[in-house]
Order: structure tokens, then C-alpha cells, then sequence
């Protein structure tokens, strides 16, 4: 007989709670269906759940449940043949905050993703093509740079100042608005 998987920390249930609000947020931008939100919340709940023992308790939590939230949807939409390539502002200011917002930085998610928004459309059309090309389903830095007769490293690179610029970007807006 195999051992029960080990109980997750009182710490661990706590994060898991107090982050639920943001993650249905992030779930909300991505899906717009109060349903499917639900639904894919409570398979994100799961996994995390099942995963408990895997988290380090030292690192920011929400980068790892955002990660999670974002395998659940993409598994929610292929369980309904709604397989869609992330392309959408909305789509993709979800996908980008995952990558910048440390733990601590989600404190008003709404806010800052549409500050995200907002400056996604200040970038100059072809880098924000760029920033749209990387964060489609199944791109990768390789492909995107042999289309683009471009080394991997310097397409990196690239996308290393765009994304530089959109955080600056919302950093001023928060400041100005007196949220950040």
C-alpha cells in the first residue's frame, strides 16, 4: 500500500486562500465565461492541492499558481476543441503578468493589468508584434528567430528591452496613479 501524499503546511493553505481572488482574475481575463472560470478555478485548486509538497515556500507563490492556472486553461480549451492561440490583449496581458508580477507586486491585479493593457498599445506596432508572436500557443524563441532571419539571442534580447520598457510602463502608470 503507497503512502498518502503528505498534507499540505498550514503556510501553504494559507497562500492557496488568499490568492484565490487574483487567480479567478487571471482566470477571468482568459476565459470571460463566470462557468468556465469556476470550473477551471476548482482544477486549479486541485492541482495545487496535489502539488503542495512540490512548492518551495521561500519563492513567490503566485508565479507558480499563475503557471498552473495557465496549463489548466489550455488543457480546459482542448477539452472542448476551443484550442485558440493567444493573440488577444487580454489573453496575453494574463500570460505577461504571470512572467512579471512577483508575489508581492499582485496586490491589485485589475490595476495592473490594465495598466499592461494600456501600455502594450504605447509600443510601437513591431514590438508589440513581437511581444503578440512569443506569447502565441506553441511559439518558440528558436522559431520565431529563423523566421525572422534573426539569431535566437538576439530575438531574446529583443524581447528582453520590450519587456523592460512595458514594466517601466506600468511602474509610471501606477506611480501616477498613486497604486503602485
Amino acid at each position: 500500500m503507497t503512502d498518502p501524499a503528505p498534507k499540505p503546511s498550514l503556510h501553504y493553505l494559507a497562500l492557496v486562500t488568499e490568492h484565490q481572488r487574483t487567480l479567478y482574475g487571471v482566470l477571468w481575463t482568459l476565459l470571460r465565461n463566470r462557468h468556465d472560470v469556476d470550473d477551471v478555478l476548482q482544477e486549479v485548486n486541485a492541482v495545487l492541492w496535489a502539488k503542495a509538497g512540490e512548492f518551495d515556500l521561500s519563492r513567490p507563490f503566485m508565479p507558480w499558481a499563475m503557471r498552473i492556472a495557465e496549463l489548466q486553461v489550455m488543457a480546459f480549451r482542448k477539452r472542448r476543441n476551443r484550442v485558440q492561440r493567444a493573440t488577444s490583449d487580454s489573453e496575453l496581458v494574463a500570460v505577461l503578468a504571470r512572467d512579471w508580477l512577483a508575489d508581492e507586486a499582485i496586490a491589485r491585479p485589475d490595476r495592473r493589468l490594465e495598466a499592461l493593457h494600456g501600455c502594450l498599445q504605447k509600443l510601437p506596432v513591431a514590438h508589440r508584434q513581437i511581444i503578440l508572436l512569443r506569447y502565441e500557443e506553441g511559439s518558440s524563441v528558436s522559431a520565431m528567430a529563423a523566421a525572422q532571419g534573426r539569431s535566437p539571442k538576439a530575438l531574446s534580447e529583443s524581447l528582453r528591452r520590450i519587456r523592460a520598457k512595458l514594466l517601466e510602463c506600468i511602474e509610471r502608470t501606477l506611480a501616477l496613479e498613486g497604486t503602485a
